[in-house]
């Protein structure tokens, strides 16, 4: 069966998953990340070269406050406690997103695990945070201006879709083969804009608390039963 090279997730459904079970919200929350665990370990032995997790997108911000500080508390218990793990399993980590909005502890604890996985090889597992595709492509134009120094109509036409990839790749090198997101919903809520051009998606009714082995297995399984053929036709000569 053929697997994708890299795969993003949009873990979606805590809130709702909690909320049909008359819990708090936050509890949905906790028990995604043990969900996170499991996909992990379950792309490690597909040998997933490259997994991204969206897990607080810029939108995130706008829901309460005390819920949002829970989420980033969350977060960085969870990377605290797992980072042993992971440093064990050989994975890589990055973070993308507007990590210097953060607070500074939590700047250092996420500059400190991706130093210390730095030379890990068996997967590059990026996360997500304060992440907005927009966001992501407006700093990608921002990053050639500066190069640039200064702009004029000779610059201005030197900025063409592989210079923005070739900023967009020092993030992410590798374009997402497959895009899964749970909780139902269909849409891919602005993220990775740019990258996701061509990647096949995969919705599942699953809420991401409830989202096992098994459920990471069907997405697989449906991505090796389609063609891909990036506008170009079939062996058959069909679009």
């Amino acid at each position: 069966m053929k697997h994708p090279k890299h795969i993003a997730i949009i873990m979606d459904g805590n809130g709702r998953w909690a909320r049909k079970k008359n819990l708090p919200r936050i509890y949905g929350h906790r028990i995604g990340v043990e969900s996170v665990k499991r996909v992990v370990d379950a792309a490690l032995t597909s040998k997933i070269e490259y997994l991204t997790l969206f897990a607080f997108s810029a939108e995130n911000f706008s829901r309460p406050k005390k819920e949002v500080s829970f989420l980033l508390s969350l977060f960085a218990n969870a990377l605290k406690n797992d980072l042993p793990h992971i440093i064990s399993r050989g994975i890589k980590l990055k973070f993308l997103g507007n990590i210097a909005s953060f607070q500074p502890e939590l700047i250092a604890t996420l500059e400190y695990a991706e130093s210390v996985t730095a030379k890990n090889t068996a997967m590059v597992l990026t996360i997500a945070l304060n992440y907005s595709g927009r966001w992501h492509i407006t700093q990608a134009v921002r990053d050639i201006v500066t190069d640039f120094g200064y702009i004029d109509k000779t610059n201005v036409a030197n900025i063409d879709e592989s210079l923005l990839a070739k900023k967009i790749a020092v993030d992410l090198p590798s374009d997402p083969d497959l895009l899964i997101r749970t909780g139902g919903e269909q849409r891919i809520s602005n993220f990775m804009l740019w990258s996701l051009a061509y990647t096949e998606l995969y919705f599942s009714q699953v809420y991401w608390p409830e989202f096992t082995e098994i459920e990471f297995k069907n997405a697989l399984s449906c991505f090796a039963s389609r063609q891909r053929r990036f506008g170009m036709i079939n062996e058959e000569g069909y679009e």
